[in-house]
């Protein structure tokens, strides 16, 4: 039995309905200036490595002025750069340069909270309870005899509770670390100010936004509680996410945010578009983030989240696929981010991860839509385990035990000892450590190398920008009747079809009937038109179409 997804319309400023972003965690890229910390010089150096990977945009992680408590996702000037990456002019020079060779530039806007450090928030600490600076904030007064319990039963996504009371007694939220308190959405100064925000960076030449936290600005009126706790279950409410609706994610008044922006967005040439990193109870909610008034895009984390099976991947496609037409967008797909352990890791380590890591990108890069690459997967990474914790530097570390830094760790550029060409030569910093086993991994050691993942890549992505049947990126798809652990799914245009077959069967699997091959993750056997697909394979197959 096939099933058949219809193609939706582009135009050519619909540039993002078919891109391949790639994600830089800026200060893990390259470093310019010897100091073991990467900043906007190194991207610019790096620039044609990008643009010969094939990918269309850069999506930087925050570069903003801020004192790192978490990675620069808490902002104490949303208007400059910090000193660690550069400066303003290194950033139009950067931008001006990525314009140059045909890549355009995302950047990372945190709206949900500032850092401690803001100007706002060191205003509200100083004029005390009651004051107008406050009410750009979510303060409130405690429970209890003398206020001394926090103001409901509200946890941070770090751990711990999302309250910390001040000297004078009241309380401020904090979704996240203590340093990064919550901004009061429904008070018309933000709202004013981040407009202005989105104008400034725009006006710079940036082509979008990726929106942390899309779904967290509004909390429900009257705070009420979630109604349990760890203390009380054991359950964090984090584990919630997506499977109910939390008092303080997802609420409607947040799509009135976007639909402000949104004609700002539009008022600039060449497509400016922005992307929601959004969480919400159900697909349907998720896709009300997107849509000619609001957001151009979402993530698709399902993707992420899909355990390696033919059923789960095909779950989450068709509920993906059918859920963009729907809101006339197209899918966003990502396999690894700077918040979750990598791929090659999540399926298994070692050998059996990074084939399973080279199938699910072509299984990805063969979808409808915009796909999300994260630095390093170009280059088999796996996550970093065994840092030793005190070089750890997530905040969450210290309040939950876990730790993202280990998908944080510098990429190798070449040679044969950490850290791998990450900064100018002779240069012996790297921020976090690389592991001793990753001289194999570097791009100068899998460059030109024809089975390495770093050329299979190149490859795949060249063929993604010029095939007809996925160049556009919106193409409909049509599955096809396969052994059992087997997917398979054509995508045709004009005369031409592509086939994408992904063994996850755990065992060979001979498949024939589609074709040429273009592209495999691992090597097939066979001729003519029968082959031999290996267990954890994909592959890329053309037909003409005749008639």
């Amino acid at each position: 039995m096939t099933a058949t997804h219809p193609t939706p319309s582009a135009t050519d400023l619909d540039w993002w309905r078919s891109a391949v972003v790639y994600q830089v965690y800026v200060r893990s890229f390259a470093d310019s200036n010897a100091d073991g910390v990467g900043d906007l010089q190194g991207i610019r150096e790096r620039l044609p490595y990008l643009r010969d990977l094939g990918v269309d945009a850069l999506w930087l992680t925050p570069f903003y002025t801020s004192p790192m408590v978490d990675g620069g996702y808490d902002v104490a000037d949303y208007r400059d750069v910090d000193p660690m990456f550069g400066n303003l002019t290194d950033f139009d020079n950067m931008i001006t340069d990525a314009h140059a060779l045909g890549l355009r530039i995302i950047v990372d806007l945190v709206p949900n909270h500032t850092s401690d450090a803001h100007v706002w928030f060191q205003a509200a600490l100083a004029a005390g309870p009651g004051s107008p600076e406050r009410e750009r904030y979510l303060f409130a007064d405690g429970r209890g005899a003398t206020g001394e319990e926090p103001p409901n039963d509200w946890e941070s996504i770090f751990g711990g509770p999302a309250w910390t009371r001040v000297a004078d007694g009241q309380w401020y939220l904090h979704l996240f670390d203590p340093a990064q308190p919550d901004l009061n959405w429904r008070h018309p100064e933000v709202r004013a100010e981040f407009e202005d925000i989105l104008r400034f960076w725009l006006d710079r030449g940036v082509d979008g936004f990726r929106i942390d936290v899309a779904h967290g600005m509004i909390k429900q009126e009257g705070l009420p509680d979630v109604g349990f706790s760890t203390m009380t279950t054991g359950q964090r409410q984090v584990e919630l996410l997506g499977k109910g609706r939390l008092p303080y994610f997802d609420q409607d008044e947040v799509h009135d945010i976007y639909r402000s922006w949104r004609p700002i967005l539009d008022s600039y040439p060449g497509g400016r578009m922005a992307v929601a990193e959004a969480w919400a109870e159900t697909p349907q909610r998720l896709a009300r983030y997107i849509g000619p008034d609001e957001l151009h895009q979402a993530f698709s984390f399902d993707f992420l989240d899909a355990t390696w099976s033919a059923d789960s991947f095909r779950k989450v496609v068709d509920t993906a696929l059918a859920e963009s037409t729907i809101v006339g967008a197209p899918t966003t797909w990502v396999l690894s981010n700077h918040d979750k352990k990598r791929h090659v890791t999540r399926y298994g380590d070692g050998e059996v991860g990074l084939r399973r890591a080279r199938a699910a990108t072509l299984l990805m890069l063969a979808l409808p839509g915009c796909a999300y690459i994260y630095q390093g997967e170009e280059l088999g990474l796996p996550e970093v385990l065994d840092l030793p914790d005190e070089l750890r530097q997530d905040p969450s570390f210290l309040r939950t035990g876990e730790s993202r830094d280990g998908c944080r760790v510098p990429i190798p550029w070449s040679g044969q000892l950490a850290p791998y060409g990450f900064g100018p030569a002779g240069s012996e910093l790297s921020w976090l450590p690389a592991p001793a086993t990753w001289a194999a991994l570097s791009v100068a050691a899998q460059t030109g190398v024809p089975d390495s993942t770093l050329e299979l890549y190149r490859t795949a992505l060249r063929i993604r920008r010029g095939h007809p049947a996925l160049a556009l990126g919106d193409g409909g798809i049509t599955w096809r009747e396969t052994a059992p652990g087997v997917l398979a799914f054509s995508r045709a245009a004009g005369d031409v079809e592509l086939t994408c077959v992904v063994n996850l069967s755990g065992a060979p699997t001979r498949i024939s009937g589609y074709g040429t091959p273009l592209v495999a993750s691992a090597p097939l056997t066979g001729e003519g038109d029968g082959h031999l697909l290996p267990i954890d394979a994909a592959v890329w197959f053309e037909r003409p179409l005749v008639g």
